[in-house]
């Protein structure tokens, strides 16, 4: 085994587990596989969710930081999600509006003329 994976440029852990998933299935077991999670150890209980959706539902102009005071009034016995879990299950749901930023435009100021008649003199000067 040494031979052949120094022949391949892996290592012997490589080799065996490539070895033991070929005993295992076949060539089927030799191609890729998703590295995605089995399970999502911090995924919220379905029971929030759906009450965190109810309540939005109920009262449409609510949002995370009243929902989340809800929560703690209604389920003392586990953790409660922050507020920013609260909103992105509302996003993830539609249940909310992404607002644009209010972005404030640089305009020119009186300094901008000035300077433009000055380069202008300035290059007649010489």
């Amino acid at each position: 085994m040494a031979e052949l994976c120094r022949e391949f440029a892996i290592s012997r852990k490589t080799g065996y587990k490539i070895f033991d998933r070929y005993q295992e299935c076949g060539v089927q077991g030799l191609t890729d596989r998703s590295r995605r999670p089995y399970r999502y150890a911090h995924k919220l209980p379905f029971q929030v969710e759906n009450f965190i959706l109810n309540v939005k539902r109920e009262h449409t102009s609510w949002g995370a930081r009243k929902i989340r005071e809800r929560l703690i009034r209604r389920f003392s016995g586990i953790k409660i999600p922050a507020k920013s879990t609260i909103h992105a299950v509302l996003d993830r749901y539609g249940l909310v509006e992404r607002r644009g930023r209010l972005r404030r435009r640089a305009q020119g100021t009186a300094l901008h003329g000035f300077a433009r008649e000055f380069i202008a003199k300035l290059a007649t000067w010489r």
